[in-house]
């Protein structure tokens, strides 16, 4: 018993002579559908279809499982060819039947892919070819090929596909049979037929002149500016230079986020995203690394730290989920001590983020208050010693009790479940709004702030809280 692959080519005509050798030796000719114009090949032939395979599979891969299974199973009993439209490379039914049955002889006919992209008149010697069932895995590419446009919604889904990747403006080319004609992406869902020969050919345009670009463009586009004759500021720049650009950006976004502006959002978070390209880029001059191996380290960072998704351990609430993140964290870095963990904080960041990251990795050793209330009353010890010195006027003192009087209020807030920067940026809002609005005030009166006596100033502050709150 043997399998035969088949291709049929894109027309009648199409059929090798191999092809049509096997044809006459088979027991059963099987095709994956009748509704093709390469279907005429196999006139003649008793051929059994699977068009009613299509009904009953709930999405592409179920599909293609299914279809093979078809031909897997009769080619036990029989000598087996399978009949696909345009090439056997490009089904991926027959690409399963070939990793399951070694010994499957294949008939190749006319691709598809290459049909569409003569048409078409596409430059682009890589191309990206998926069928519109498959559309949503198609990758940022310079050129595409969406086959098997069906009907209406599959036309639909290739817009969406090709409107995110290349910008709905670009011209496309739509193929049906051997026409071709000129549209807009936009225009893909807006034609008047649709079937199995139907297809869309794209690619994108100058660089400078593309709709849509990807990371890659990114890094490509400061390594535009960086090259001789580019941008001499850009030329100049190293990662220190340009380090504190990160931490600006980076807040900028944070910024928008409260703010809860989309816009700023998106063009903070494409800021970022250069800041990412530039070093990247930087580094890979430098020999040390590149943008691939940059993204490449972050999805296995992912991978490994999700093993409650993508391996054995589980997590069915947040907090399980973060410990399994936090051991897969402490693995990763080979850290086998807890010290070496609260070392790890970054000392470049703000300090009373720092603060509370260090006092969250070290009572995970078991070092740790109690609860907020036994945090408070360290609190106020330090606050005591603080006083102390300061009645001392001991300025070193002052100094190191200070510091000990906020990392204790650091404490006391993280036990209490509070985020100590944005408690402390949401105080001191709170302070800017009260003071200017006490300054209104206070100049309504025709009066100088500056003037002013304490019990003054504590009587129109009061007036300033209590008009704020109204409001």
């Amino acid at each position: 018993m043997s399998i035969t692959l088949i291709g049929l080519g894109i027309k009648e005509g199409d059929l090798t002579r191999s092809a049509e050798r096997a044809l006459e030796k088979a027991d059963l000719i099987i095709a994956r559908t009748d509704s093709c114009e390469s279907y005429k090949n196999l006139q003649g032939y008793t051929v059994r279809t699977l068009d009613g395979v299509f009904l009953k599979s709930r999405n592409f891969d179920t599909l293609n499982k299914n279809l093979a299974g078809e031909v897997l199973s009769a080619g036990k009993n029989a000598n087996v060819c399978y009949c696909v439209e345009g090439a056997v490379s490009e089904d991926e039914a027959c690409k399963i039947i070939l990793k399951k049955y070694k010994n499957a002889v294949v008939c190749e006919g006319v691709s598809r892919i290459s049909h569409v992209k003569n048409l078409a008149r596409l430059q682009s010697l890589t191309v990206s070819a998926v069928s519109s069932y498959n559309v949503r895995g198609l990758k940022s590419c310079r050129a595409a090929i969406v086959f098997d446009i069906d009907d209406g919604y599959a036309a639909s889904e290739t817009k969406i596909v090709l409107t995110n990747l290349f910008g709905e403006e670009t011209e496309c080319s739509f193929v049906r049979g051997d026409k071709v004609k000129k549209i807009k992406i936009y225009e893909l869902d807006r034609q008047k037929i649709y079937g199995l020969d139907c297809a869309v050919a794209v690619e994108e345009g100058e660089f400078l002149k593309k709709e849509r670009y990807d990371f890659d463009d990114l890094v490509h586009m400061v390594g535009l500016l960086r090259a001789p004759g580019g941008c001499p500021w850009d030329r100049a720049q190293t990662n220190a230079s340009i380090k504190g650009n990160v931490i600006e950006e980076a807040y900028e976004l944070a910024d928008a986020i409260e703010r809860d502006d989309d816009d700023g959002i998106l063009e903070e978070t494409g800021d970022i995203l250069l800041q990412a390209a530039f070093h990247s880029l930087l580094k890979e001059e430098q020999g040390a690394f590149n943008a691939t191996d940059a993204t490449t380290a972050n999805v296995k960072k992912l991978i490994f730290r999700h093993s409650h998704i993508f391996g054995g351990d589980r997590a069915a609430s947040e907090s399980e989920a973060l410990g399994v993140w936090d051991k897969n964290k402490l693995k990763e870095k080979h850290m086998t001590t807890f010290g070496e963990s609260v070392c790890a904080v970054p000392k470049n960041f703000p300090a009373c983020m720092r603060a509370q990251k260090v006092g969250k990795r070290a009572a995970k050793s078991g070092m740790d208050f109690l609860s907020p209330v036994s945090a408070s009353e360290k609190l106020w010890e330090e606050v005591k010693e603080m006083v102390a010195a300061i009645r001392a006027e001991d300025k070193p003192a002052v100094f190191d009790e200070a510091g000990d009087v906020l990392f204790a209020a650091v404490n006391v807030c993280r036990l209490a479940g509070v985020d100590c920067e944005e408690a402390l940026r949401a105080a001191t809002d709170k302070f800017v709004n009260r003071f200017v609005e006490c300054e209104k005030l206070i100049i309504a009166d025709g009066k100088d702030i500056a003037d002013m006596d304490e019990l003054e100033r504590d009587y129109y502050w009061v007036k300033a809280k209590n008009a704020l709150k109204k409001n």
